[in-house]
Parts: C-alpha cells; sequence; structure tokens
C-alpha cells in the first residue's frame, strides 16, 4: 500500500462548554491538519494522486474554520455571539472539540473522494481522484505536543 500525506494549517477558535475549567471559554489555536490517504497501486503519473487534488477538494472547507469560532449548538453563549455568525461553527454533534474536527474533515473528504471529484484550473489542468484511493485518516494537531486523530 502507498500512502501521501497533505498538512494544511489553520488559525482556529473554539469553546468547550462542557469543560470544568479554562476551556469552556473562548480561546484559539494554530491548528496542523494531516490528511493522509492511500492507494494500492499507483496512476499514470506514478502518485497515489497528486497533491493539488487535496489542496483543491479541501481548500474552500478548510477555510470556513479558519479565523472562526466553534461552538456547541446547545451552548448558552450563543446568544452572546449573534453578529459574528459568519465565521461561527455550530457543532450540532456536542463540543467542538478536536476529536469532532478531525472526524467532520474525514467525512467531508471521503465525500469528495467517493464522488470522484475532479477540479478544473484556470491554467486547463483538470485534477482527479481515483477510486481505489482511499482517506487513512485526519489528524489534527491542537498545540505543538497534542493532536486528536480520526481513523475508521
Amino acid at each position: 500500500m502507498f500512502q501521501i500525506c497533505k498538512t494544511f494549517t489553520i488559525e482556529s477558535g473554539h469553546m468547550l462548554s462542557k469543560h470544568p475549567d479554562r476551556c469552556r471559554f473562548p480561546h484559539g489555536h494554530s491548528r496542523s491538519i494531516e490528511l493522509v490517504l492511500s492507494a494500492p497501486d499507483l496512476d499514470d503519473g506514478d502518485m497515489v494522486c497528486d497533491f493539488k487534488w487535496i489542496k483543491l477538494a479541501v481548500k474552500d472547507y478548510l477555510d470556513t474554520y479558519d479565523h472562526g469560532l466553534c461552538v456547541n449548538a446547545s451552548d448558552p453563549a450563543i446568544e452572546a455571539l449573534k453578529g459574528f455568525d459568519e465565521r461561527i461553527i455550530i457543532f450540532e454533534e456536542g463540543d467542538p472539540t478536536t476529536e469532532l474536527l478531525a472526524k467532520r474533515i474525514y467525512d467531508f473528504l471521503v465525500e469528495q473522494i467517493s464522488t470522484g471529484k475532479s477540479f478544473d484550473t484556470p491554467e486547463g489542468v483538470t485534477y482527479s481522484i481515483r477510486p481505489t484511493v482511499r482517506l487513512n485518516r485526519v489528524r489534527v494537531g491542537e498545540t505543538p505536543s497534542t493532536w486528536a486523530e480520526y481513523a475508521p
């Protein structure tokens, strides 16, 4: 099995309403996001897939989190955040932990892969993904010494 990894960095905030200490307050992280993909064989260009395909597949999605504040849908503080709606990301599934963020990113990219999404660039190049490519895991770093990972 061949594996590749593409890493992205975003600035992302959250507040964990279930946390007993300081993490319940709004705070942010410089997050590193590692996407590990694999395939049993290589394509005609001798790659699992082009790194550019990965970048195009997640760029806009990850941008929704960049300089955004992730909040639990049941957090009573949501009312106070009105007016910042364009950068508030609501987590219906619970507190916006790094674990749940990794799963959200995983689910999004799996959908891009399973539908065979392709991208055309202004230069006339088409980037596509083969059906044999799999997303193995998503790892999201929260600090230099902590990370959370989601893999099925």
